[in-house]
């Protein structure tokens, strides 16, 4: 797509975690290594299957009997290995940065609104090489909380993995398309409302294109 003068009108927003980067490994490493200090055995990959919801949902899902005192520290201590300089890494997801790079070449702007916490959604798109491509940063929002957030900035649409994120471009009234990169299926993006959904974000630009062309008209 070839650079195109400013549009207002544009800004499209992103999940962050399983849409844009790859933090299977390092979520699941260090979730599965705070729970088993408080007695909860999980595989990484266990560990790693609630990303897309906030940490204390995703909590009361892989350890529901865990008090909740026990939660607040394996969260802290979650929270303290996730952050440390020998944490496995988090790697840009194919096509992610070309999925930004596309929006600007539109005349668009890009946003990452995503349930982790601001500092730490931050610290990984400066990992991943990706802050360079996002105007708008926004952390600790989940479903309808990214609607309201989608509606406060002006987004026209919303990319992500999970049906919260469906719920999201649905409560901002904005276009959505849903991606296969995380755990969910497409049965269930749809049955969250999806109408777009495609494998990975090589089919990104597809859907930009009708996008801005739906803007237009």
């Amino acid at each position: 797509m070839t650079s195109a003068s400013p549009r207002p009108d544009l800004l499209v927003g992103f999940d962050l975690d399983l849409t844009l980067v790859d933090s299977r490994q390092r979520i699941g490493t260090c979730l599965a290594a705070a729970l088993a200090s408080h007695g909860v055995e999980l595989s990484a990959e266990q560990a790693a299957s609630t990303i897309g919801l906030p940490l204390s949902d995703g909590l009361e899902i892989l350890a529901p009997g865990l008090p909740a005192g026990a939660r607040e520290e394996v969260v802290a201590e979650y929270r303290q290995r996730h952050d440390a300089p020998g944490a496995p890494p988090m790697t840009a997801l194919p096509f992610s940065a070309d999925a930004l790079r596309a929006v600007r070449a539109a005349g668009g702007r890009t946003a990452v609104v995503s349930a982790k916490l601001e500092p730490v959604l931050r610290a990984a798109l400066a990992e991943t090489g990706l802050d360079a491509l996002v105007d708008v940063v926004v952390g600790g929002r989940f479903g309808a909380g990214k609607g309201e957030v989608l509606r406060e900035i002006g987004a026209s649409g919303y990319v992500g993995d999970h049906p919260g994120d469906v719920v999201a471009a649905s409560t901002a009234g904005v276009e959505g398309l849903a991606v296969l990169t995380g755990g969910s299926t497409e049965g269930e993006l749809r049955g969250a409302g999806a109408r777009e959904v495609v494998a990975d974000l090589s089919g990104f630009d597809a859907w930009l294109e009708r996008h801005v062309a739906r803007l237009a008209a």
